[in-house]
């Protein structure tokens, strides 16, 4: 106890400061046992507690900043009216016909995720995967450079290199020229900290003013000087461009070129693997109006009567893949994301395959996938030899060994490239993919959108995808891990518990 004054020659303080702290720090611990379990994961609540009790002066500022994973008052209501308007809107599209009688089970799961805030699964729609890293922002700059009325792009980070980032930024300027709303986000923290972030928001701002139609604005600043301050760890991590409301793209990647530009990354040659994909039909719906939402969120603006969607449209449209967009993050507290992964991992009767750089699962999550193997599913789980976050890379570790020991195959992707794909496939023929990574993080605290895909092409596509990775990774064996060095084990379990403090 007495943390504050340890060290400081306590003794020859007076009786009664040391009472005052004394009571005021069993005050505290006698407070937080009863405030932080509210409505939190019980490992979750365990980790604020321990790092309390043990560095009180340290956690506790901590907890005030971090220990809420909501969005402010304003920002939830503004997602609460969205959410309501898009239930109402939609409330006569009733689950396809074809996803009826294609499976009794994905039924469920799609109403599931429609009672969570997600949008009606939809036939008529058709993917083109693009794993190419340079691929992703060709296909995009010629999509913008047809653009006729808008284009809307939100990512985490945006860079401004000449290869490869600058194809899209010229397409966005070339559109501007001629007439076409531009409306860009990004997330602030996440951009900020990257090389060269002044000399975008000069070409952002330049851009502006020679087109007032080009419209820019960050995701969930951090501008207490203007009363604009959102916790710090709740960021928007979503990745979404949509083109006149007729093709959209989303996926893994971020508007960057693939170091990412560190210095670090290109001084070993490391190197982001993306997937991302290429949609039409009424799945573009969708991906607009989660657009729609985040930028009503940020500018204060409704862009419903601006949006070109047609619900009768999409509601008549046949063929193609059935697909659904669900958007996850602090303004749906359900973790919708979370329960999707969940509820299909459940169904699996033949094969799981997950693909995701950062796997720091909670309770519910790592029991699915255990009890999926134990069953006799054959779960393929893949990974980065080596994160490129040191604390994730050790927590993430902490759970291979409970998974090599329930049969869950560990393939991880070779080092220095960082595997930053994410998907999940579902026996033959369902499977996600999107922006939100297996950890808690993608759960609780960002904003994410997965796109839910059923059919035997696409799936079949994505495995392909996948195998090609397979062909290049190397399978971690439970006897090796398990003899690994001590100091890496206790490292494991040390972040283990940092990774619960949300």
């Amino acid at each position: 106890m007495l943390w504050p004054l340890s060290g400081l020659g306590i003794d020859a303080l007076p009786v009664w400061i040391v009472a005052i702290v004394v009571v005021f720090e069993v005050g505290v611990r006698v407070a937080v046992l009863g405030i932080i379990p509210d409505n939190r994961r019980p490992n979750t609540a365990m980790a604020w507690l321990l790092a309390i009790f043990f560095l009180p002066v340290v956690a506790l500022p901590l907890f005030v900043l971090l220990g809420r994973n909501q969005l402010s008052r304003r920002r939830q209501e503004r997602q609460r009216r969205i959410n309501e308007t898009l239930l109402e809107a939609t409330s006569q599209m009733d689950i396809s016909d074809q996803l009826r009688d294609y499976d009794e089970q994905l039924g469920g799961t799609a109403a599931l995720n429609r009672r969570l805030g997600a949008f009606p699964i939809q036939e008529g729609n058709h993917l083109t995967l693009i794993p190419g890293y340079r691929d992703f922002f060709t296909y995009i700059a010629d999509e913008i450079d047809e653009a006729q009325d808008y284009v809307h792009v939100i990512f985490y980070i945006i860079g401004e290199d000449p290869e490869y980032a600058e194809v899209v930024l010229s397409a966005l300027e070339r559109a501007a020229a001629r007439g076409v709303t531009i409306r860009l986000l990004y997330d602030h923290l996440g951009t900020m900290r990257v090389s060269g972030y002044r000399r975008l928001k000069r070409r952002l701002n330049a851009a502006h003013r020679k087109w007032p139609h080009f419209e820019w604005y960050r995701a969930l600043p951090v501008r207490p000087l203007k009363r604009r301050f959102s916790r710090l760890d709740l960021r928007n991590h979503r990745k979404i461009v949509v083109v006149d409301g007729e093709v959209a793209f989303t996926g893994s990647a971020n508007l960057i070129e693939p170091h990412y530009q560190r210095r670090s990354a290109v001084r070993i040659n490391r190197r982001w693997v993306e997937l991302n994909a290429r949609v039409t039909g009424p799945a573009v719906t969708g991906l607009d109006i989660v657009f729609a939402s985040d930028w009503y969120a940020e500018a204060d603006e409704n862009l419903g009567p601006k949006l070109m969607v047609d619900l009768e449209a999409d509601e008549a449209a046949a063929g193609g893949a059935l697909a659904q967009v669900v958007p996850s993050g602090p303004g749906f507290p359900q973790e919708n994301n979370l329960r999707l992964f969940n509820d299909l991992i459940y169904q699996a009767t033949d094969r799981i395959i997950v693909c995701t750089p950062y796997l720091v699962p909670d309770d519910s999550l790592l029991y699915a996938l255990t009890n999926a193997s134990l069953r006799g599913v054959d779960v393929v789980v893949m990974v980065s030899r080596k994160a490129d976050q040191f604390t994730v890379q050790h927590a993430q570790q902490s759970y291979y060994e409970a998974l090599l020991d329930s049969g869950v195959r560990i393939l991880r992707y070779p080092a220095p490239d960082v595997l930053h794909s994410k998907f999940l496939i579902v026996d033959d023929d369902v499977a996600v993919l999107g922006s939100s990574n297996m950890d808690m993080r993608s759960f609780s605290l960002n904003l994410e959108v997965s796109l839910m895909v059923v059919g035997e092409r696409n799936v079949s596509e994505l495995y392909e995808i996948f195998a090609g990775y397979w062909e290049v990774s190397e399978e971690l064996h439970l006897e090796d891990w398990s003899s690994r060095p001590w100091h890496v084990r206790y490292l494991d379990n040390v972040f283990r518990l940092t990774s619960a403090l949300q």
